[in-house]
C-alpha cells in the first residue's frame, strides 16, 4: 500500500464523515442567524440599546437592504426560481436517486436556506408597506431571525441524522 492510499483511507473523503462539512454547515447557519436580511443582528442590538445615530443607521441599512431584496425579486425573482428548481432538482435526483453523497451534502446543506431567503422577502414586504419604526424594524429582524434559527435547528438535526445513516450504512472502511 503506498502513502498517498494511506493518506485518503484517514482522511475519509465522503461528505457526511468529513470534518470540513460539518464546519461549513455551522459556519453557514451561523452567519445566516446573524446576518437576518443582510443586517446584522448586533446593530440591531446596539441600536435598541443606544438609539441615536445607531437607530438611524439601523433603519437606512434595513431600507437600503429591503429595497434591494425586493428590487431583486421583482427584476429577476422568476428567473432566480426557475434555476433553483432547475439546480435542487437535479441535486435531489442526484442525490436521492442515485445516491451521490455530495448531492446529498449540497442539497441538505443549501435546500433550508431558500425556505429561509422566502422569509426575507416576505418581512422584507412587510416592512415596504410600512412606515420604518425602530420598533416594527426590531421585531421583524427579531422574527425573522428567531426563524431562521428555528430553520437552522432543524436542518442541522435532519442533516446530521441523514449523515450518521449513510456513515452506518456504508460502514467504516467503505
Amino acid at each position: 500500500m503506498d502513502w498517498y492510499s494511506s493518506i485518503f483511507e484517514l482522511i475519509d473523503m465522503r461528505s457526511f464523515s468529513n470534518l470540513w462539512f460539518w464546519i461549513v454547515l455551522a459556519v453557514t447557519w451561523s452567519s445566516a442567524s446573524h446576518w437576518t436580511m443582510g443586517v446584522p443582528y448586533d446593530m440591531v442590538v446596539r441600536a435598541r440599546r443606544v438609539g441615536g445615530q445607531l437607530e438611524i443607521d439601523l433603519l437606512d441599512i434595513v431600507r437600503i437592504n429591503t429595497n434591494r431584496i425586493l428590487y431583486y425579486v421583482e427584476a429577476s425573482g422568476i428567473v432566480m426560481l426557475a434555476m433553483a428548481c432547475f439546480v435542487f432538482t437535479a441535486l435531489a435526483t442526484l442525490g436521492f436517486y442515485y445516491w451521490v453523497e455530495f448531492a446529498q451534502a449540497v442539497f441538505l446543506l443549501l435546500f433550508p436556506l431558500v425556505v429561509v431567503t422566502f422569509i426575507n422577502i416576505v418581512q422584507a414586504r412587510r416592512l415596504r408597506r410600512h412606515d420604518l419604526t425602530l420598533d416594527r424594524v426590531t421585531k421583524t429582524l427579531s422574527r425573522c431571525r428567531l426563524y431562521t434559527q428555528i430553520i437552522g435547528m432543524i436542518s442541522i438535526l435532519v442533516t446530521s441524522m441523514w449523515g450518521m445513516y449513510q456513515n452506518l450504512s456504508i460502514g467504516v472502511l467503505g
